[in-house]
Formats: structure tokens, sequence, C-alpha cells
């Protein structure tokens, strides 16, 4: 789980026998073998594998970060309705669901998710088998990958209905109240940093309207509210070890009613453009329009039929949007003293949100083109 990879939280250290407490609870076909290194890239979650003792098959076992999702039983409420759901679909399509979605594995008492003494809340999955976690994009064909694969995704939560979902981090992509946070922020400059950041204010005042977009169109009932993962990076996608094809999204604890602008925006933010995301010069951070065309003929073909005009439209605010909105998050955290973000130098933060806002600017000069890319001849 990284909504960015920067952040970080901390928890109560995971002990061998607090895993082995928390595995026992969960009804894996017979005994399990534990061990207490972290498994993956995920900054969030505490994640291990756990075995058979036969070795025969193996497991995911993850105890959620409390401190960010803080109703556990109801976020494991969407990602048991999503991924039933996910597998009806499968199953129709005569694919094979223990391959192309997650598969919850209830507790012994057959519950979703089991409490520790400590108030831990533990979850766990069967292990997708023979597949690759990608950390970046490598090629084209990659990102081409990734991008049918979220758009298959939502194609096939099409039909579910969104308002029933819990929002299990709240308005996290209300770019008005990211704005607002913003100000708030900025009027108590609690470390005096505002004198140091004049461009960077106007640059976001200047964009106030644009925050509001998005959820004006959802308002106005131009665009559909749809089940969206809201945390579209590449290594959320796994990648079958044979095929080089994506087959299962993973990561689902950030599924919430959202929009579809908000995944692939998100996805064009962090895979178009060939810097790093702290990139303290400026003249090395470059928007690739190519990269936001493989990505968006990819995501169109698997989820463009089920999509209007319009919300093929704000796709392009979408990449906008989830850009200019990290970048205010970064530079309200840099105004309030890097407390959310981890940083490893000073004006980590700044950098971080001077990286996002070039981004910005260079969508702005070519946002025609954005727009053509997702909707030919209807822009």
């Amino acid at each position: 789980m990284k909504y960015n990879e920067n952040e970080e939280f901390m928890m109560k250290s995971v002990t061998l026998s607090l895993l082995q407490s928390a595995a026992n609870a969960f009804d894996f076909g017979g005994p399990v073998l534990c061990d207490a290194h972290h498994y993956g890239e995920g900054h969030i979650n505490d994640t291990f594998v756990v075995w058979r003792e036969d070795h025969s098959k193996r497991f995911i076992l993850q105890r959620i970060n409390t401190d960010t999702f803080t109703n556990p039983v109801g976020l494991m409420e969407n990602v048991c309705g999503v991924t039933r759901h996910l597998r009806a679909k499968i199953l129709a399509e005569g694919g094979d669901p223990a391959r192309e979605t997650l598969n919850v594995i209830p507790t012994l008492s057959g519950s979703t998710c089991y409490l520790d003494a400590d108030g831990g809340a533990w979850r766990a999955y069967d292990f997708v088998e023979d597949t690759i976690c990608l950390q970046q994009v490598g090629s084209e064909a990659d990102f081409r990958t990734v991008a049918e694969t979220l758009g298959k995704f939502q194609n096939q939560l099409e039909d579910y209905p969104a308002s029933t979902l819990h929002e299990t981090i709240a308005r996290f992509h209300d770019t008005p109240n990211r704005y607002a946070n913003f100000e708030k922020a900025l009027a108590a400059d609690a470390l005096g940093r505002a004198k140091n950041i004049t461009s960077e204010i106007e640059f976001i005042h200047a964009r106030e309207q644009d925050c509001h977009v998005l959820l004006d169109q959802l308002a106005a009932g131009e665009i559909p509210l749809r089940v969206t993962h809201n945390d579209t990076k590449i290594n959320n996608v796994l990648i079958d070890a044979a095929t080089g094809k994506g087959i299962c999204v993973i990561d689902l604890d950030t599924v919430m009613p959202g929009l579809s602008a908000y995944d692939f925006g998100d996805s064009i933010r962090t895979g178009a453009n060939d810097c790093a995301e702290d990139e303290p010069d400026q003249s090395k951070v470059h928007f690739d329009l190519h990269l936001y065309e493989v990505f968006a003929k990819g995501y169109l073909s698997t989820a463009g039929a089920s999509m209007s005009i319009a919300e093929k439209k704000s796709l392009a605010w979408g990449a906008r949007l989830m850009t200019l909105e990290c970048g205010i998050r970064f530079l309200t955290d840099y105004l309030e003293g890097d407390h959310y973000f981890h940083i490893a130098r000073p004006d980590h933060n700044l950098d971080r949100a001077r990286t996002q806002f070039t981004l910005v600017r260079q969508m702005e000069e070519v946002f025609d083109q954005m727009l053509e890319i997702v909707c030919p001849d209807n822009h």
C-alpha cells in the first residue's frame, strides 16, 4: 500500500509470536509456518507470507494500519463486496478468479478480519503465484499492460453500486478540500516558510477554479460516480510471469466511490514522466505526452465502452488535477512542518511540490492534445 512512497506510519512492531497468533486465527486449511520478515515494498500495512506446514501453498497475511484506516471492518466489507463481484464477472468471461482477483481467507469463526489483543486488525489472502510486481515503468508495453488491466478493473465494476462502499479515507481526492487545507496552512504559516514560496503560492491561487472542475461535473450529472481504486500505481497490478500480461489489481484498501479521472490521473502523474517525484532540478522534469497516449489507448481499450464523451474528456482533467492535488499536499505539509510525508533533506517537500507543479504546467501547454487523445474528434 503506497499513497505516496514517501509516507511513513508507525505501529507497534510485529513479533514472531504476534504473527503466529494472528495466523492461527485464519482458516488456512491446516497449520502454517510464519516468517516475521516483511514482504513486498509497501509502507502502510505490515505484510507477511505464511506457508502451510507441508509447503503446498502460501498466503499473504497482513496487519492493516488502523492509524490510516480507522474502520478496518468497513474496509474489509468493501474488499469482499468488490472481489465477490469481480469473481462473478471473471467466471462469466471464462477467466480464472483464483488468479484474476484477490481471494480473501476467512477467519476460523467466519469473519473477514481478526482483531488481536492489542487492537491490531489482520486479514489474509491467497498468494497469487507466478506473477511479477513492477516497481517502475520499464517499457511502453509495461505501461500499456497496466492501463489495460486497470481499465478492465473499472469496466468489470461498472455496475457495482458505488454509493454502498465505505469511504476508507475521508475526502481522499477532494481537490477543493485539499485547496482549503492549503489555505489554512498558509494563513497559519506556523514555521514562517510562506515568504520562501511566493511563486508556488501564486501558482496554486491561479488554479483555484481548476480544483473544482471534476466535482462540479459530478454534481451536474455530467460524469458518473464509479467504484475507483484510488491508488493506481504500477506496482498495484500483478503481471503474469509467463505472458507478461496484467492479470490482477491488488491493494484494494482505498477502493471507494470516486471518478474514473482519479484512477487514470494518478497513473499518469506517476508513470508518464521521466523524473523522480522529488527531483530538485526542475529542468529534468518532463511530462511525456507519448506515454500519456500509450496509457490512454490501453485504458480506453478495456474501459472506454462504458464511458460517455464527457467522462472520456474528464480523464485529461484527472491527469492535471491529480498532479496539482499532490503538489498542493506536498506544499501544505511543507508549510506545516513536514509532519505527514517523510523527508530525507531540508526542503524535500518543497522539491516534491515544485516537481508536480512543473508537470502541471507542461500538461497545460499540451492540454488540447491530451483531450484529443482521450476523445478524438469530440474535444
